[in-house]
């Protein structure tokens, strides 16, 4: 199997000096994400920032690796240990993962490292102390030699949902979904590392569009290096995450926004001077890519079930500069609590199951069950229901979501056109030139992590009839 390069960190010296305290922070995080069902990306953002670029790399690396081969980690322990895994303590099983996921897949880790790091870490706490001697026996047990995979000819599901740490399940509804070829090329681009991209703040501090390269420039004098543009103007690709993220955002030079998170504003297209509803607004990148979209003339009601979330999406729009976004709690699955076929354009980005983000999310993918993508739905198409009665007769809805799921996209939108009959399908968005290139040929979106890099995404852009 390959390994993950663009996830390697530094070549690691003397673990007692530079390594143990940055695995230890990597371990307290994983412990966190798996007894408090805590988010690892959120987590991070917490605790690497203080770190030399080095250790924020390992423990990044280590974190987000850790979680996405979890499953093929597991399978291994399982086979190499003398205890059944359920009797093991979930920190224990942290700091075997940890030291495993080392083993197996990164290149300048050397195994004295992984081994002894790990070790060195169970013996701090009363908790894992009794079970030093277990990490360190099945480590070095699995330091000689990898354990055999499933045999793919006997069972090619089971081989893939092992090799590709993926659950079973989730393996069969993507070979169900691509067939078994594009579902093995997804699921490794699921466990690859997510570029770093920014939506560039160009209209800030002037309405017609700020000079692209201005921002650019000031990005790189303070350290921040561009790899790549991105297909639309507003998109930069970076060769690194800077070690102050919220600094490129209080300074409003942009936004952290995955491509294809981008593309959905596009989609919406507002004219300059309308209204646009956000009927699931937090944490804000589409809402005020939207500000910017409508300009200063125009608004956009930033519609929210959480309060918290409300209040990330103003805290966003303040530091970019764009006072032209109202901000309401609602919640869509009910009557939304503005004038109905009122607005030029409605965008619902509904809540799902983020099956397009497991790169940025690998923990998803442990934590969802099969029946959660029937439960998504029946929210998204109440949630669509009503968002689409605000929309003006010759207006346009959005509706998006980030996964790659049918049930979550195509279908929840051919559902709700069959149950309206009085919207179609826009077979040709009115979005940049660059973007046309992109969608389908019904004008819907459709996006994956083993296309380009980019999230999964699916958007599609319905039109209400005219009277």
């Amino acid at each position: 199997m390959s390994k993950p390069a663009a996830r390697g960190p530094r070549p690691v010296g003397n673990p007692a000096a530079v390594g143990l305290a940055t695995r230890r922070i990597a371990a307290e995080i994983l412990d966190r994400v798996e007894s408090q069902r805590a988010f690892a990306d959120v987590l991070l953002g917490h605790r690497i920032s203080p770190l030399e670029p080095a250790d924020r790399r390992l423990v990044t690396l280590l974190v987000l690796g850790t979680l996405a081969w979890q499953g093929r980690l597991d399978y291994e322990i399982r086979r190499l240990s003398s205890r059944p895994l359920e009797e093991i303590d979930p920190a224990v099983m942290v700091l075997l993962r940890m030291g495993l996921f080392q083993l197996r897949q990164t290149d300048r880790i050397p195994a004295h490292a992984a081994v002894s790091t790990a070790v060195e870490i169970a013996r701090e706490t009363s908790r894992t102390r009794k079970a030093s001697g277990l990490v360190n026996a099945i480590l070095r047990k699995a330091a000689r030699g990898a354990v055999a995979m499933p045999n793919r000819d006997r069972d090619p599901v089971e081989f893939l949902a092992v090799s590709m740490s993926h659950p079973r399940w989730l393996v069969e509804r993507f070979i169900e979904w691509f067939g078994i070829a594009d579902a093995e090329s997804l699921m490794a681009a699921n466990n690859e590392a997510a570029p770093n991209v920014i939506r560039l703040n160009l209209s800030r501090g002037n309405p017609t569009a700020a000079d692209r390269a201005a921002i650019v420039a000031r990005l790189e004098t303070s350290g921040i290096r561009l790899e790549a543009a991105g297909v639309l103007d507003e998109t930069a690709i970076l060769t690194a995450a800077p070690s102050d993220r919220a600094a490129l955002t209080a300074a409003g030079l942009g936004c952290w926004q995955s491509e294809a998170s981008q593309w959905v504003a596009r989609m919406v297209a507002p004219a300059l001077g309308v209204i646009v509803v956000d009927c699931s607004a937090a944490p804000g990148g589409k809402a005020t890519h939207l500000a910017e979209l409508t300009g200063p003339d125009g608004r956009v009601i930033a519609l929210d079930i959480n309060l918290a979330g409300l209040k990330r999406v103003r805290s966003l729009a303040q530091a970019l500069g764009h006072p032209n976004i109202d901000f309401v709690r609602a919640d869509m699955t009910a009557a939304p609590p503005l004038r109905t076929a009122a607005f030029d354009a409605v965008l619902l980005d509904a809540p799902c199951s983020g099956l397009g983000t497991l790169r940025e999310h690998p923990e998803i993918r442990w934590r969802l069950q099969p029946s959660d993508l029937t439960r998504l739905a029946g929210l998204q198409s109440r949630m669509i229901d009503h968002a689409a009665t605000l929309v003006r007769p010759g207006g346009a809805i959005v509706y998006s979501v980030c996964s790659v799921a049918p049930a979550e996209g195509r279908d929840v939108v051919a559902g709700f056109l069959a149950r309206s009959g009085g919207f179609s399908l826009d077979p040709k968005p009115p979005v940049p030139a660059k973007l046309a290139h992109y969608l389908a040929a019904d004008g819907t979106l459709s996006t994956r992590p083993d296309q380009g890099r980019r999230d999964g995404f699916f958007a599609a852009r319905l039109i209400r009839h005219p009277g």
